[in-house]
């Protein structure tokens, strides 16, 4: 799986690429819902005023938000050989910042958790309904459990 990390702006507390790609990675293995073969998503970390830009454009929201996703899809006759682009994420490292410290958590803590909820976004969860969002977030906090985070809807103010 290959993460191609690019960073739009700049902002205290942004991951290393290593970290951005091992979160990725990780939520995605961790599914269920790994795709055949070899595939490509790109993680993007931007200011307020792009992920504003997209928010507006793509959900018709005024206003910067944490994460976006944009799933690919499948591409049809493509062979299983070939390298799919699954998505791309779309991470605010200023609204990503300021959440955390709104909510007395470590900043990487919360990267990790729009990592892991933007990926998952890319292989089909989705939280739209109580149902969905309660399987979404059980999958989140399992995930990040696995590498020592607390449960990040356990402490939401």
């Amino acid at each position: 799986m290959d993460v191609d990390v690019q960073v739009a702006c700049a902002d205290a507390g942004i991951p290393a690429e290593q970290e951005i790609q091992s979160w990725v990675q990780h939520a995605v293995s961790e599914s269920g819902r790994l795709p055949k073969g070899a595939i490509d998503i790109a993680v993007r970390i931007v200011g307020a005023a792009e992920i504003q830009t997209l928010n507006q454009l793509y959900r018709n929201k005024d206003g910067a938000t944490n994460v976006l996703s944009f799933p690919a899809g499948a591409i049809q006759g493509l062979p299983e050989t070939e390298s799919r682009t699954l998505g791309d994420i779309v991470i605010c490292a200023s609204v990503v910042r300021d959440e955390a410290v709104r909510q007395a958590k470590p900043l990487a803590d919360h990267w990790a958790h729009m990592l892991v909820h933007g990926a998952l976004h890319l292989v089909g969860f989705d939280h739209g309904g109580d149902k969905d969002a309660a399987e979404m977030e059980h999958l989140e906090a399992s995930i990040l459990g696995s590498r020592g985070i607390t449960n990040p809807y356990a402490s939401t103010p």
